[in-house]
Formats: structure tokens, C-alpha cells, sequence
């Protein structure tokens, strides 16, 4: 049976009309991302967030969570923890769209170093392909296996991309990004990404807002950014 997820959410305005979830990385919980909701709410409007806290303990950070056991040391230990992980994110994200009484098109997916890896996973294989998928300094797993990445809109099309990544990541090296994205476009999904530049194993601004308005025109939003110079 799959593991039951719960986290932090933020309630949308009014009635929602897309659903944005986030997925952490190893070691954190879903309070570590749920934050980036409040600077997105001006860019997705009627958005309901959510961030779920991994299923299991973490072994190396005692108050964390993980998707799954990592060490890095092993590339073996990534396909089974995505498989593993995949089927509680999948009846989260299913109860999740039944609460706001969404369809799956109304999806997005955000995730952080592990949690690009469960997205990048799920996401693709999904019963109906999320709006967007959003990962952040993390890696493809298990690329060999992408004829299994089936997900599709309502139009046949896979699910729109953006990648970002530090080019000074000492974590997930920053060539991870363009090998997935080499990768995924060879399998037929085109992949956006952006470099950070300076940055290390975590989220700027440039790519928090890159990321932002990637999810707004991706479930349909017009945008209005603010004149320069304006504080958020």
C-alpha cells in the first residue's frame, strides 16, 4: 500500500483553477519550498500550492524527509527509489486535483534536486500529462526507460520543460541538466532550460522568476510584470 503524504498548502484566493505542487529535496520537507508559493501567487492567480513531505525518514538529516535512500555513490539506487516513490506522489496528486475539483491539465509540478528526479519521473508518466514540469538542480533518471514516458495532453503533445541549474553546483554537477535535456528532446519531449550563473546547489531569483513565468504561460496565465524597479 502507498505511503499516505500530507504537507503545507496554501489556499487559492478564490475558486482554484490550477494546482501547483511542490516536491523537496533530499533531506528537507515540503515547508522548504511551500514559501515560493506566496512570491508566485502575483504570476498564477486562483492557484492552490502544495507541498508534500517525503514518505520516509532521512537517514542523514534526522528532521528531514527523502523520496527515497541516496547516497550519489550508486546509479542504481535511482531507478527502484523513483519507481518506489512515484506510486504515494501519485495518489496525492490524484486526491489533490479531487479537492479543488481540477482535471490533470491543471497540474504543475515543481521540483528541487531529488524532487526534479520524482517529478521528472511521474510526471511523465501520468495518466494525463501535467500542464507543466518544473525541475530544479536536479537529474534525469533513468533515461534508457523513457519509452515509458507516455504522458500526453489532450492534443498528443508531452508536457513543457524548464530545467534550471547553478553552473557552480557542487551537489548535482551542472552538466546534469544538459544531458537530460539532450536526452529528453532525443525522446521526442522538448526541454527549455536556465543557467544560473554563480549560483550553487540551490534557487536564485532569476530562476525563481524564469521559473514563475514558465508556469503562468504554460497553464495559460497572461502575465503583467511590474514596472521596473518595484519591489515585490
Amino acid at each position: 500500500m502507498a505511503a499516505t503524504l500530507d504537507g503545507p498548502r496554501l489556499a487559492p484566493n478564490g475558486r482554484a483553477k490550477q494546482l501547483v505542487v511542490f516536491l523537496h529535496g533530499y533531506g528537507a520537507d515540503g515547508g522548504d519550498l511551500i514559501a515560493i508559493g506566496q512570491q508566485w501567487q502575483s504570476f498564477l492567480p486562483d492557484t492552490a500550492f502544495a507541498a508534500p513531505n517525503a514518505p520516509e525518514p532521512c537517514a542523514q538529516a534526522p528532521v528531514g524527509r527523502q523520496w527515497f535512500a541516496l547516497t550519489m555513490r550508486d546509479e542504481k539506487e535511482l531507478w527502484p527509489g523513483v519507481n518506489r516513490a512515484q506510486p504515494a506522489l501519485d495518489v496525492f496528486l490524484d486526491a489533490e486535483l479531487a479537492r479543488y475539483g481540477l482535471g490533470g491539465d491543471r497540474l504543475a509540478l515543481v521540483g528541487f534536486s531529488q524532487g526534479t528526479m520524482l517529478a521528472l519521473h511521474a510526471g511523465l508518466r501520468r495518466k494525463r500529462a501535467p500542464a507543466a514540469i518544473l525541475g530544479y538542480s536536479g537529474l534525469l533518471v533513468g533515461p534508457e526507460h523513457l519509452a515509458s514516458a507516455q504522458a500526453k495532453d489532450a492534443k498528443g503533445r508531452p508536457p513543457p520543460i524548464l530545467l534550471a541549474h547553478g553552473d557552480q553546483d557542487e551537489v548535482i554537477p551542472v552538466d546534469a541538466m544538459f544531458v537530460a535535456a539532450e536526452q529528453l528532446a532525443e525522446a521526442g519531449i522538448p526541454v527549455q532550460w536556465h543557467l544560473a550563473p554563480g549560483i550553487g546547489h540551490g534557487i536564485d531569483g532569476g530562476g525563481l522568476l524564469h521559473g514563475g513565468l514558465f508556469l503562468a504561460k504554460s497553464l495559460g496565465l497572461k502575465v503583467q510584470l511590474p514596472p521596473p524597479g518595484t519591489r515585490r
